[in-house]
């Protein structure tokens, strides 16, 4: 059990779907299986039970036939029903009518030699002569009593004993469920370690040099040129840290200090102008002073550069991103190409991606849920397609 939580803790939202999933049919099929044995069971035991009275109620049967040729006999002189406290019975006629009868039943079962019914045992026997014109008699008497409690107690018994073995059978159904997919997340995430690991230094040394060029030096031709190979560079160390938290992110300290939001907006827009310029982007922002959350200032950034990057890949060319910031949350909306409603619960799941025409890895808002989580703030998300996308942060 403390091998599925465990599994369960870090298992993405489609694949608990899937596991659950699978439980629920498995649990299902076991009370199904164990219910079918229990009603064979039943079936056998109470068989067992009636067989077992069978030879006495012959015994009583025969006893009340006699008492019925005797009425028969001296019906002149003696017109009462026999009757015996041990039992009560019935006569019918060859049509299935009732002639007399002191049984509980209204109706009987008269093509059955014995049942069980309603917490009576009913035991049919067809008479050689016609005796009162009766053809045939039935007898009833009460079953025996806690037969059925014993029987309950060894069904409850055996159930347990049979889920315990079925539940074990299944514990290992689920390592062999579970393990195709646990080794290809694994396999995902050590390639991902593996290539942050390589990616570190050649990003810092573009960038380095990069940022020791004076664009006004140069023509406007070689400046274009410097400028688009400084936003790939940007995007690829904006993947790079992407990649990174993902990695280490449970191994990373938080160091929560009041951080002025606006000031870090402001900074995060700088850092993304080049973006902004190079799609055309229009940016608006409505940015209130004085706003302090007591947050890890690069993990705050980080969420900010998700969510940015998104608005801005997600983006139509010449399209515009507007930046609100209150008390009462961040909002940055867009008018990119948005996402259907039935894809919206999806959005914060590792490796997810909705259009496969943009790059990524699917990873950003899955980070940007992670740090939401931290620290407790909500994310919402409203879209709507070919009309654009609002994330809001609340606090």
């Amino acid at each position: 059990m403390l091998a599925l939580k465990n599994w369960d803790i870090n298992l993405r939202s489609s694949e608990k779907k899937t596991l659950w999933s699978f439980l629920g049919l498995y649990a299902f099929l076991t009370l199904l299986i164990l219910a079918f044995v229990a009603f064979l069971y039943y079936g056998f035991e109470r068989d067992l039970m009636l067989q077992n009275q069978k030879e006495s109620l012959s015994n009583l049967t025969n006893e009340q036939i006699a008492r019925l040729k005797s009425l028969h006999v001296n019906f002149e002189k003696e017109q009462t029903y026999p009757r015996d406290e041990r039992f009560n019975s019935a006569i019918y006629d060859s049509s299935l009518r009732e002639i007399f009868s002191t049984l509980h039943a209204k109706k009987v079962n008269l093509y059955e030699d014995i049942y069980l019914k309603e917490g009576f045992i009913y035991f049919i026997k067809e008479l050689e002569s016609y005796y009162l014109g009766a053809r045939y008699i039935a007898l009833e008497v009460p079953e025996p009593k806690g037969w059925n409690h014993k029987l309950y107690r060894k069904l409850l018994l055996y159930g347990l004993l049979l889920f315990a073995i079925l539940s074990v059978i299944g514990y290992f159904l689920l390592h062999l469920l579970l393990r195709p997919m646990r080794e290809t997340i694994g396999l995902l995430d050590r390639f991902i370690k593996d290539t942050t690991h390589e990616l570190n230094t050649p990003i810092n040394a573009i960038l380095s040099n990069i940022e020791m060029i004076e664009l006004e030096t140069l023509d406007s031709a070689l400046s274009k040129k410097i400028k688009r190979m400084s936003i790939a560079a940007k995007t690829i160390s904006n993947l790079y840290d992407d990649l990174t938290y993902l990695v280490l992110s449970h191994h990373l300290l938080s160091h929560d200090e009041p951080v002025e939001l606006k000031s870090l907006i402001e900074e995060r827009l700088e850092y993304f102008s080049l973006l902004f310029e190079s799609k055309k982007i229009t940016l608006s922002t409505t940015l209130q002073e004085g706003i302090f959350l007591s947050i890890d200032r690069k993990k705050m950034a980080k969420l900010l550069d998700n969510i940015l990057s998104n608005a801005i890949k997600y983006n139509l060319p010449k399209g515009t991103i507007h930046i609100s910031l209150s008390e009462e949350g961040i909002g940055v909306s867009d008018s990119g190409r948005g996402i259907e409603e039935g894809k919206l619960t999806q959005v914060f799941e590792r490796y997810s991606r909705f259009d496969k025409s943009v790059g990524g890895f699917g990873i950003g808002l899955n980070i940007v849920a992670s740090i939401a989580k931290e620290y407790a703030l909500h994310v919402k998300i409203e879209s709507k397609p070919n009309e654009g996308t609002k994330v809001s942060i609340s606090w």
